[in-house]
């Protein structure tokens, strides 16, 4: 009996070891840099592949149950290069989904205005930032009231604080733009007031395509099964440029809390998904919720790893030790008080909600689900081609996943207590 008592502590005290390992802040940044490697991790591209195979590799090596789910979204644009001039400056430009579909591809050299008869001329359209992550009603209305003047196409630029190309997540049901619509980095305003002030040529080169059914892939990885209650942990994987500290910080959090589930032998049953397709419709959570997702009533609790869990704050342009301010705990009435004891230490405000959520948790309490906690937020580089590795680090990662560790393992330990 004591060589058995040996062994099992052993084999504790090994797990416990594995768990602390998974969340330094050293082990989490690996993940983020792992992550940032596949470069762009727009639904369908080469980088949504490979983060799929490695986020299920990774499952597979926690001792998961590992498998795919399809995800077929009706349509993808796929761009192979976009850049706009003025006046010899050639800067790299983005086409605003969804672009017209005869203008998958084209090259258009003509003047620039702002105002006055645009017709067949490239008109220079502004819109502030409104510190949003989904195109909303009113920047809407703006690109669709500059079309109607009848422009060959509009050079944008959205205000955000990076002053680089911004994206906005869109819907599969989006009418494509009557006109071509080219988001440009207002870092390079100046280029463009000369051309416009000078009365010479824009010119815009895009080459891109549109594809059909476009296939996707989200991990879904299960242990326990029939030893407790369920509770789910999702985190979307696909996002606008490479989104690193977006989309990376999640992830890592998201394996650091599989892998320790997996060393400690938590008694309970867990679902883990990662979703594709989330900037262009939400298209993988959305499939799992119909198909695959517990039911409600069998759901103990919903964690969800969301958008810049970690990511540095910066102060007149240059880089703090600081978190982001703008980070919020995303949560259900019922884990108001689990999460002030588990997040006691973690800076992000609380918005606790009833009526509707953020990201895909908006999916999740829209389907039901009572018992729901995550983080979401953004960032200086949000949603930008400069969301790069240096806009996060070990030293912020490891505090987040250490609060959201403790708040699902006191959820294990105290079942339907965790929520009264």
């Amino acid at each position: 009996m004591r060589l058995v008592f040996i062994g099992a502590m052993a084999v504790f005290m090994i797990g416990q070891a594995a768990a602390r390992d998974a969340l330094s802040g050293a082990s989490l940044y690996e993940d983020v840099v792992r992550y940032a490697s596949f470069g762009l991790h727009r639904f369908g591209s080469a980088g949504d592949r490979a983060t799929a195979d490695w986020i299920a590799d990774e499952l597979k090596q926690a001792s998961f149950d590992v498998s795919f789910q399809p995800v077929v979204l009706g349509r993808q644009y796929v761009v192979e290069q976009a850049s706009a001039e003025a006046g010899g400056t050639v800067v790299e430009a983005t086409p605003f989904w969804w672009p017209p579909e005869d203008r998958a591809s084209f090259h258009l050299n003509a003047p620039l205005a702002r105002d006055g008869d645009v017709t067949g001329k490239i008109l220079w359209l502004e819109l502030p930032f409104d510190r949003g992550a989904y195109l909303g009603p009113i920047h809407r209305a703006a690109i669709t009231a500059a079309a109607a003047k009848k422009p060959a196409a509009i050079l944008l630029m959205i205000g955000n604080p990076a002053d680089d190309r911004f994206a906005y997540n869109v819907t599969q049901e989006d009418a494509p733009w009557p006109v071509p619509v080219i988001v440009v980095g207002a870092k390079w305003r100046p280029a463009f007031e000369r051309a416009l002030a000078a009365g010479t040529s824009v010119t815009f080169d895009v080459k891109g395509r549109y594809e059909r059914d476009v296939a996707g892939r989200n991990v879904i990885a299960e242990t326990g099964t029939g030893r407790g209650p369920t509770i789910v942990v999702s985190t979307p994987m696909t996002g606008w440029y490479t989104c690193v500290c977006e989309r990376g910080p999640g992830i890592a959090n998201f394996l650091a809390l599989a892998r320790t589930v997996a060393a400690e032998k938590w008694p309970a049953h867990f679902v883990f998904i990662a979703t594709a397709g989330h900037e262009i419709g939400h298209g993988g959570m959305e499939l799992f919720l119909k198909h695959g997702a517990p039911a409600p009533n069998d759901t103990l609790a919903w964690i969800h790893f969301g958008s810049s869990n970690a990511c540095y704050a910066f102060a007149d342009g240059a880089r703090t030790d600081r978190p982001e301010e703008e980070r919020y705990l995303v949560l259900s009435k019922s884990a108001v008080a689990l999460t002030n004891e588990a997040f006691a230490g973690v800076a992000a405000k609380r918005l606790v909600t009833e009526k509707q959520a953020v990201g895909e948790l908006r999916d999740v309490h829209a389907a039901g689900y009572a018992n729901f906690l995550g983080m979401a937020g953004r960032h200086r580089t949000f949603h930008t081609p400069s969301d790069e590795l240096s806009v996060t680090g070990p030293e912020i990662l490891e505090p987040v996943a250490r609060a959201f560790v403790d708040a699902v393992r006191k959820i294990v330990e105290r079942d339907n207590a965790a929520f009264r």
